[in-house]
């Protein structure tokens, strides 16, 4: 049965009856979550694009003082859209397509903050040591085409945008960076985060390409709240996300690449949720690379 376990929640969903089901998922993931109602034009858009769209509700213990607020998260998983030989250029530009369709899919949900995967703009390529063309499609953080192009998003359609590129400091020496944009729903960047933790397991060690980030644990006001990015392997060091929520983060974002059966781990973003928040949140899932 091993070999051909896609996942957790399937093995559960298989073999445990549902009331025993809800307790078992209660005890791995706390409360449970509500299933969205979303509008019937974006479930059929997403048909015709060809991509999954599902939708959950996280709740938030009422405060006396403060009526609840409620924000609606996006988070896409995309996949290539050309094969890896193709100019560098045209891959990005191909990238930037077809996430252009579903964030509309993801307006048409009334998402106000959206996350992509980790850096959504090439294939995931950091497992093979060679530099080129991987390389060339790292890109300025502030005014990249992608930068650019997210900006446009977000003034479209009045959502704040989290962005993971591979970065190129050209401020100092061209050094390479995992990056997450962090763009506001007027358009403006409003800084970034960078990776703080490299994966090294085994032969596979990513800092080939980049190092650590030297931003620490910067936190973002947007008008939908205040959002942090811990991306990929800092999900496994608890003091990153003590130290996103110590530093004011009402929502911490994991963008991910992680494929296969470890996707199930995290799919690409975590919550903390302050009381009073209410998160309803949107997930576009193309296939995985």
């Amino acid at each position: 049965m091993a070999a051909g376990l896609d996942s957790l929640e399937e093995c559960l969903e298989r073999h445990l009856p549902p009331a025993e089901l809800a307790e078992a998922k209660r005890i791995l993931y706390g409360e449970a979550v509500r299933q969205l109602d979303l509008p019937s034009a974006a479930l059929s858009a997403a048909t015709e694009r060809e991509f999954d769209l599902q939708g959950y509700g996280f709740g938030a213990e009422p405060e006396q003082l403060r009526p609840p607020r409620i924000v609606r998260v996006g988070l896409i998983q995309n996949k290539i859209q050309l094969p890896t030989d193709a100019p560098v250029a045209e891959q990005v530009t191909a990238l930037h397509k077809r996430i252009e369709e579903i964030v509309e899919v993801a307006a048409m949900c009334g998402v106000n903050v959206i996350c992509f995967q980790e850096v959504w703009t090439m294939p995931f390529a950091f497992c093979t040591r060679e530099r080129l063309p991987w390389t060339e499609f790292a890109e300025s953080a502030e005014s990249g085409p992608t930068a650019r192009f997210c900006q446009e998003l977000a003034r479209k359609h009045n959502m704040v945008v989290v962005s993971p590129i591979l970065e190129r400091d050209t401020a100092h020496g061209e050094t390479l960076w995992n990056t997450a944009v962090v763009i506001s729903n007027t358009g403006a960047v409003l800084g970034k985060s960078r990776k703080n933790h490299i994966p090294r397991i085994g032969d596979f060690n990513e800092s080939t390409y980049y190092m650590e980030g030297d931003m620490g644990h910067p936190v973002f006001q947007t008008q939908f709240g205040k959002i942090a990015v811990n991306i990929c392997y800092g999900r496994h060091h608890p003091l990153n996300w003590l130290m996103y929520s110590l530093n004011g983060a009402e929502i911490i974002f994991n963008p991910s690449a992680t494929i296969g059966k470890l996707r199930y781990h995290l799919e690409s973003c975590l919550f903390a949720a302050e009381s009073g928040l209410n998160y309803d949140l949107v997930y576009v899932q193309g296939h995985y690379l």
